[in-house]
């Protein structure tokens, strides 16, 4: 029963963060659907939306780690730039099982949100690793070091085709496409930035539902499955949900996914500097 507590707070602290960044990164429709160009941006600097991450253990539901997404005024090379942040990290109650300290950084053109320079760096337990970008927008290639467990950076040099986004940018570059144009079943190609190399999955649509968070709050939102490749920890197909908020901020509200070991979930507490009214939430009478 140890053994499965800690594999399953293994994943939520290794996974939790990635999943939210993955999921929440995962509605950019692929280059032949022209979404990379934006008209007006769903936030803007100062925006810091905060999720509480759970576990599945038997028949309960432990809280043992927050998540934290930001935006802010930047600068890159003597240039105006956009910073998104994210990081997540167990309670101290937790670290003693596996401590966390997770974060994502990238810097975006404030106009087209090109990615310009990508940090993750994870430290989970005795695993360290540090994954860094660089966007050569004349080129179109990524150049990539990588470093795990504290050994030598591993460099490589990858293409970088259009409309294709490192997961942190691509979770606030999803946050401007109109949904409105899918209709419920339709899949949604995309293509992203793992581990120095581009994936190419999908997203099913699955129309419009209302959903509450941990404090009873209920929101009109859209909910998404992304497909999954099998693996340690997911099992394959479209077992993982998510719900965003239906309205102009398109604020992640809830993340759910099933593992080979129980379940588990990222759910909003709370978000300031927010653009636009969040009109999604639903008040009651």
């Amino acid at each position: 029963m140890i053994k499965d507590l800690k594999l399953i707070i293994k994943f939520r602290n290794r996974n939790i963060l990635f999943l939210l960044v993955l999921i929440i990164g995962s509605f950019i429709p692929s280059l032949v659907q022209s979404q990379c160009q934006n008209e007006e941006n769903s936030f803007a600097p100062g925006e810091a939306v905060t999720y509480h991450a759970y576990y599945n253990w038997g028949f309960v539901w432990i809280n043992a780690g927050e998540v934290t997404f930001s935006v802010n005024d930047s600068w890159w090379q003597g240039e105006d730039a956009l910073h998104f942040s994210a990081y997540g990290s167990t309670y101290k109650a937790y670290d003693l099982l596996f401590k966390v300290r997770d974060s994502f950084d990238v810097w975006v053109d404030p106009i087209s949100l090109q990615p310009l320079e990508f940090h993750r760096r994870t430290n989970e337990g005795s695993y360290t690793a540090h994954h860094h970008y660089r966007f050569d927008a004349n080129e179109r290639k990524v150049i990539a070091a990588i470093s795990k467990r504290g050994k030598a950076y591993r460099d490589t040099v990858f293409d970088w085709p259009d409309c294709s986004f490192d997961l942190l940018s691509m979770v606030y570059q999803a946050r401007n496409i109109d949904f409105s144009r899918y209709q419920s079943g339709d899949k949604i190609p995309i293509n992203m930035i793992v581990d120095g190399e581009i994936h190419n999955l999908y997203i099913r649509y699955l129309g419009k539902e209302s959903i509450k968070d941990r404090s009873g709050r209920e929101f009109n939102c859209l909910k998404f499955s992304p497909l999954l490749v099998e693996g340690t920890i997911f099992e394959e197909g479209e077992k993982m949900f998510v719900w965003v908020t239906d309205d102009k901020n398109r604020i992640p509200i809830m993340v759910e996914a099933k593992i080979l070991v129980g379940s588990v979930k990222a759910v909003f507490v709370d978000a300031s500097g927010l653009k636009y009214p969040m009109d999604a939430e639903i008040e009651e009478d």
